[in-house]
């Protein structure tokens, strides 16, 4: 942990926190209720392999609601919301929920860009993304979203996405945006289109003005056969994007988490 992240507190503790668990998930606490983003809990999706930890379940029990921000297997696991639970409340893109329903689940509410659900004293906001967030093969598509999280402070999870001007209102949404969780990376030695590199995410701090930011979507995951080539370099994206931002944005405090890791805001 670094940049001047508090250390770690007791579970159980009644201070809000962000717990890092890997790639796009995150725990976010707040209000006393817990949010879940993106879960990936398990050892691999697909032909991807994690390479840290495995998560601490424990934390991922029973939360208020998990947020879907769009569709693909590392974004959208089914093994991980089964081990949650069929009636977990998920929180999902528009065009999702009966594709879920015939798998069981029983708790999805589903949101357009620009809609709103309730979570406790949580107000949730769907807000945009651009990236593809469609399922594939062959299944449903919908469009890739971020969240806007608002109690008693504010947190932006951005899921995936490219950088986009139309970032800036979100700051006018929030009044003033308390923690940023930007996606700064990949699963692999390169990037896609709709993702953002840590310059890219360094960017839009000018446009999001947190008081916080914590870069998300590293680290985590490698395809198989390039974890001996690629291992050392997984901690890249986010000490870079900690200096681009120390640069374009030295008001920011960027807080890096090791998957694992929390700190409180």
């Amino acid at each position: 942990m670094v940049h001047g992240a508090p250390a770690p507190h007791p579970a159980g503790s009644s201070r809000d926190r962000i717990v890092f668990l890997g790639h796009a998930t995150v725990l976010i606490e707040l209000d006393g209720e817990a949010l879940l983003t993106d879960p990936l809990l398990r050892g691999r999706v697909a032909h991807l392999r994690r390479q840290v930890a495995a998560v601490d379940r424990s934390l991922s029990a029973d939360p208020g609601a998990v947020l879907i921000s769009h569709l693909h297997q590392d974004h959208l696991d089914l093994p991980s919301l089964r081990h949650l639970g069929l009636d977990t409340p998920l929180v999902v893109p528009a065009g999702t929920g009966k594709w879920l329903g015939e798998r069981g689940f029983t708790g999805v509410t589903e949101l357009r860009v620009g809609e709103q659900t309730n979570v406790g004293a949580l107000v949730i906001t769907a807000v945009e993304a651009r990236h593809d967030g469609g399922r594939r093969p062959g299944g449903p598509q919908a469009q890739a979203m971020g969240y806007l999280v608002r109690g008693s402070k504010s947190v932006y999870f951005a899921g995936d996405t490219e950088l986009f001007d139309g970032m800036s209102r979100l700051a006018d949404l929030s009044r003033r945006l308390d923690v940023a969780l930007l996606p700064v990376g990949g699963w692999g030695p390169t990037l896609g289109p709709g993702h953002m590199d840590p310059l890219d995410a360094a960017r839009a701090l000018r446009l999001l003005s947190p008081r916080m930011a914590i870069p998300i979507h590293w680290g985590t995951l490698l395809p198989m056969g390039f974890s001996r080539r690629f291992r050392a370099r997984l901690g890249d994206p986010p000490r870079q994007f900690a200096e681009h931002a120390a640069s374009l944005t030295p008001a920011v405090d960027v807080r890096v988490l090791e998957p694992g890791q929390e700190t409180t805001f």
